[in-house]
């Protein structure tokens, strides 16, 4: 009998494991009808995780955009030689948060002084960009840039530059930092700088 109720314990506790795992795994979910905005600003691992925990994104994922070399590899990418920065497509609903407020929350992220990475990570596949898709899209992300140039009283160093392909990273980049919190680079980086800009 004592066996009985563990064996049924331990099968309640697996399963409520389980479905705590499948209701993780669909938070972070592209939707039908979400926008997309392309950005780059250092370390993809940072920024995915920055904006995952934004309400009103639905989906963050890391890739690579800006360079010419067609599915690139991030050996290839992090060698500096293909033209591509690790870029991030944040999904978002733009009945919950604005292409403004994301904005926002990317200048807070970073110094966006420097055009040449995101500390510790410099060199072309770590600079900051913005990806624009259309005029619209292009011309808020330009107010945005002057806004804070005007505020700072500096010269803002991020490319805002049309998209032309953005190239998902390999899987295991994908939701980094939350799979492996224990990771050096996760632990001293991405942890400080999501606190940072979000104060969390």
């Amino acid at each position: 009998m004592k066996l009985s109720i563990i064996w049924i314990s331990l099968i309640a506790l697996l399963t409520s494991c389980s479905q705590a795992d499948k209701s993780k795994q669909t938070t972070n979910e592209a939707k039908p009808g979400d926008k997309i905005l392309t950005l780059a600003a250092g370390c993809f691992w940072c920024v995915e995780e920055i904006y995952q925990e934004v309400p009103g994104v639905n989906e963050a994922v890391s890739g690579y955009s800006g360079g010419k070399e067609k599915n690139p590899t991030y050996k290839q990418v992090s060698s500096g030689q293909t033209g591509h920065t690790e870029a991030v497509e944040v999904y978002y609903d733009a009945k919950k948060i604005s292409l403004d407020q994301l904005l926002t929350i990317y200048w807070k992220s970073f110094d966006p002084t420097n055009g040449n990475g995101v500390a510790p990570d410099f060199g072309k596949q770590y600079r900051p960009v913005l990806f624009y898709k259309d005029d619209a899209e292009k011309k808020i992300m330009e107010a945005s840039k002057a806004s804070l140039a005007k505020k700072l009283g500096r010269k803002i160093a991020v490319e805002i530059l049309p998209i032309e392909k953005f190239w998902p990273a390999e899987d295991y980049h994908q939701d980094y930092a939350e799979k492996n919190p224990n990771d050096r680079y996760v632990r001293g980086v991405s942890i400080p700088r999501l606190k940072r800009t979000l104060g969390k």
